[in-house]
């Protein structure tokens, strides 16, 4: 009998070494969110459980068109495709949803929560890496930190840097005590995984 094992380079979270964005990049981002419909943000889908839920989820989200922004996409989309390469090792993978602007204003929180169905046969095509992207100074902004698997990892995010992580990995945004914090939140994926 053989022995599986994953790769030694296989990790399931990559924050950006360097800035995706410059500052003034970020605040053309946030300049374009704003100019959208803004919507409360719901959690789930429409199947029960899903909805507005201000015990879950307490934060305001506008879609940025792909067409409105394409350099933005594609610089994001060629990051993605580097960080797949060099840790999570996914096939088929591509942007398959826009990009959610989303602000957090003070008391602002997204509970504990995965992004991808558990029954991945409902949602062709399949989260299978999640991206957060700071778009304002941590000065801004107090509380709002982004918590993965447990309270004890939390990437130290800054401005224009992105984590990207396994879609299947829990994680949340804790209650923004000051300030408002802005990101720029994107799926990739494709066929379910194997």
């Amino acid at each position: 009998m053989s022995l599986l094992y994953e790769p030694r380079w296989k990790s399931y979270m990559a924050i950006t070494n360097d800035p995706l964005f410059t500052p003034e990049q970020c605040q053309m981002v946030i300049d374009k969110g704003r100019s959208l419909r803004p919507e409360k943000a719901q959690v789930g889908n429409k199947k029960p459980g899903g909805g507005l839920d201000t015990k879950k989820r307490v934060t305001t989200i506008s879609w940025i068109p792909f067409k409105e922004m394409p350099d933005m996409y594609k610089t994001i989309e060629n990051q993605m495709l580097k960080v797949n390469s060099n840790h999570f090792g996914f096939e088929g993978m591509q942007i398959t949803e826009q990009a959610q602007y989303t602000e957090y204003p003070k008391g602002g929180f997204y509970d504990w929560h995965i992004d991808n169905d558990l029954v991945m046969a409902q949602m062709p095509p399949v989260r299978k890496i999640s991206m957060t992207l700071l778009l304002s100074d941590p000065k801004d902004f107090e509380g709002g930190e982004l918590e993965l698997i447990d309270d004890k990892k939390r990437p130290n995010l800054k401005r224009g840097h992105a984590l990207f992580f396994a879609s299947f990995i829990r994680h949340r945004v804790k209650p923004v005590t000051k300030g408002n914090r802005k990101s720029l939140v994107m799926w990739f994926g494709g066929s379910p995984l194997k």
